[in-house]
């Protein structure tokens, strides 16, 4: 059974005119490219710990297959602002799981795509915890309600933006929360 212990965050973009060479090029932004990338769900593991890219990289060797959390997107629109964002919500109970969330889209800042993504792994953490929110309030104060609860000690985001290229080159951009052993 593998359940990973450490977690870091990273980010990149990418330009090229073909669309599989800017994601390759924005994982390399992302100084992930030499992995073996696998998506998972959004769970984050209790007893994980979060740590900077500069240790993670040093747990994992080039192949590696490696668990993470992707938010992409991709287009060859010039001057279309593309967001990919991770969420992250931490229970107060220790031993317990938390969330990761992603979300990509267009037109957003990288803070409100962030905010957004925050939003939904709080949200999704706030329902299996029982706490009891509006959907309809806005994320400030569905804040407040989850931080009164007492159940969820931590949110955050991670989030990265970008223009789309003249010349109608494709541009990716992702987030990513990579999980290491």
């Amino acid at each position: 059974m593998y359940v990973p212990r450490y977690m870091f965050f990273t980010k990149g973009v990418g330009v090229d005119k073909e669309k599989l060479s800017s994601f390759e090029l924005a994982l390399r932004n992302a100084r992930i490219a030499h992995l073996n990338i696998v998506t998972v769900s959004s769970i984050f593991p209790p007893h994980c710990h979060i740590i900077d890219i500069e240790e993670g990289l040093r747990h994992l060797e080039p192949g590696e297959i490696t668990h993470c959390v992707m938010a992409r997107e991709q287009s060859r629109e010039p001057g279309r602002r593309l967001v990919a964002a991770i969420g992250l919500a931490l229970p107060a109970e220790k031993g317990h799981y938390g969330y990761l969330s992603e979300h990509h889209g267009f037109g957003q800042t990288e803070r409100e795509a962030g905010e957004y993504a925050e939003d939904l792994a709080a949200t999704m953490l706030a329902n299996t915890q029982g706490v009891e929110f509006n959907p309809e309030k806005d994320y400030d104060e569905r804040r407040e309600v989850y931080q009164m609860s007492g159940k969820i000690v931590e949110s955050d985001h991670f989030s990265q933006a970008a223009l789309g290229a003249e010349s109608y080159l494709w541009t990716t951009v992702i987030a990513v929360a990579v999980f290491v052993k």
